[in-house]
């Protein structure tokens, strides 16, 4: 039996960036010719589609994880690595994609439309890109950065012109199949319709779609019943189409208390903030099964109050087909008139933006853990990346990381937060990277004259300065000068003699 599914959590993981390249060019006559690492490939996103072909989200549902290609590491001799493949995930149209804080990231309504749900990481540079005119040899690349993990949420809500509601055996799905190409399942028994039916009529000049939702019960608002599961897909419908059946053999029911409880169910559900509430849609009422004498009597018994309720009302029998022209020609002329009413959709993508502050700072400092156990924590997604990118093997890539945190004003928001030499330092959320900070004096990167793959400063070695060079100068000479002094005061006292090695000869 086929399975509707319009409920679904997706767990992605998007592809990782590939790894810089550390090579250097090797010619006749010219061992080392320069860098010429490759950069590493982007990893693979994942994009959501709105597909008109696909009506569910089931196979979602039965295959939840999905995920993208890595990107290929950089190569010698100038060669990028391959970028993954980009997954594209094919969705119905109507399908609302929510973060996992439940805030909406896109409204998949039109055909076409695309969001990336799912970033791949990005791929590091190979030495050949960090190359400048005063470090032309780098020993060292930028890793790749791993590509976004998390889980979004899948919300269907069916689009259509019109919603047929009512109490199940009302005669919904018979009255879908007989104005329609639909076939849904008809049986003569309560809740034979388990999904949500859509069928495509055309009137006169018009052609519009019209939604079978699943019966409603008095509290389905509430959760009782199917309505609770399905009353969402009424939510895109320009207008309703009560469906009631005037032939039931239920004790305590009627025309007129089957169209209040079902009133009473859409009047509390609530819509999205923006749309029309439910009961203020248009909104048209289906007498069925008229075809039983005993119906057409009540039908034509309860019209006059329905009418004088402001309802448009229309005796109907699916099985006969009487007055089956006469509703779709109005359902046509309600469709219309709210097609002419709604306002234009814009051009664009209908996707949520949230754009950064012209203010925000590109990092934060924060102490943490009290007096006795303080650190300091570094957030912010450059100082984060950036991290991730080092690789921590190579002292050259780590002097490289701290002059990017240098120039970027990471040591100046540690010095404001009261951090001082040898104090702890995290740079990331749980997890990050943690280090004693040794302040440096300036950015020195690229003045760097130790060999390749290293860098002085890690080491520990100090560059001495020109007082430095001076003062050992003179203490030097001053040694030297008292050495002499010393040996002269021995001449002179008589303990050797200068021609005491001619004597010996």
């Amino acid at each position: 039996m086929a399975t509707f599914v319009d409920r679904v959590t997706l767990h992605l993981t998007a592809g990782n960036g590939g790894n810089g390249c550390v090579s250097v060019r090797r010619e006749k006559f010219k061992p080392l010719a320069g860098p010429d690492g490759g950069n590493g490939g982007d990893g693979g996103d994942i994009v959501l589609v709105a597909d008109p072909q696909v009506t569910t989200l089931l196979g979602y549902h039965r295959s939840p994880h999905r995920s993208s290609r890595n990107g290929q590491p950089g190569m010698g001799d100038m060669r990028s690595g391959v970028s993954g493949e980009t997954l594209e995930l094919p969705v119905p149209i109507g399908t609302v994609v929510h973060d996992e804080d439940g805030e909406v990231l896109a409204d998949m309504t039109e055909p076409g439309m695309r969001v990336v749900v799912a970033p791949g990481g990005q791929g590091g540079l190979g030495n050949a890109a960090l190359a400048t005119t005063k470090r032309k040899a780098p020993g060292f690349a930028l890793l790749g950065t791993p590509g976004w993990t998390g889980d979004v949420s899948l919300e269907l809500k069916t689009i259509a012109d019109v919603a047929l509601v009512g109490f199940p055996s009302a005669g919904k799905s018979s009255l879908i199949a007989a104005i329609s190409a639909a076939k849904p399942k008809i049986a003569d028994y309560p809740f034979t319709t388990l999904t949500p039916n859509l069928g495509v009529v055309e009137s006169g000049e018009v052609r519009f779609t019209v939604a079978d939702v699943p019966g409603l019960i008095e509290g389905a608002s509430e959760g009782k019943g199917l309505g609770l599961e399905f009353l969402r897909h009424v939510e895109r419908c320009e207008a309703l189409l009560h469906v009631i059946d005037c032939a039931t053999l239920d004790p305590g029911r009627d025309p007129i208390s089957d169209l209040d409880v079902i009133l009473g169910e859409l009047e509390r559900y609530p819509v999205p903030e923006g749309q029309t509430p439910l009961l203020e849609r248009p909104q048209l009422v289906a007498l069925n099964k008229v075809d039983v004498p005993e119906a057409a009597e009540l039908a034509e018994f309860v019209t006059a109050e329905l009418e004088e309720r402001g309802y448009r009302v229309f005796p109907i029998s699916t099985a006969s087909r009487k007055g089956l022209r006469e509703l779709t020609f109005a359902l046509a002329e309600v469709v219309e008139q709210a097609r002419a009413d709604r306002p234009a959709a814009p051009e664009q993508e209908r996707i949520v933006l949230r754009p950064k502050a012209v203010d925000e700072k590109p990092f934060t400092v924060r102490a943490e853990g009290g007096e006795e156990h303080r650190f300091y924590r570094v957030r912010g997604a450059k100082p984060e990346r950036w991290v991730v990118q080092t690789d921590f093997t190579n002292e050259e890539a780590i002097g490289y990381l701290a002059d990017r945190l240098a120039k970027l004003g990471v040591e100046d928001g540690l010095f404001k937060a009261g951090a001082v030499a040898g104090s702890t330092v995290v740079i990331g959320g749980d997890g990050g990277m943690v280090f004693d900070w040794e302040p440096t004096l300036t950015s020195t990167a690229e003045l760097i004259t130790s060999a390749r793959g290293t860098d002085a400063r890690v080491g520990g070695s100090s560059r001495p300065t020109r007082n430095e060079r001076r003062e050992e100068y003179f203490e030097r000479m001053d040694a030297k000068a008292a050495a002499r002094a010393e040996l002269e005061q021995e001449r002179v006292s008589g303990l050797w003699a200068d021609d005491d090695r001619d004597d010996e000869d």
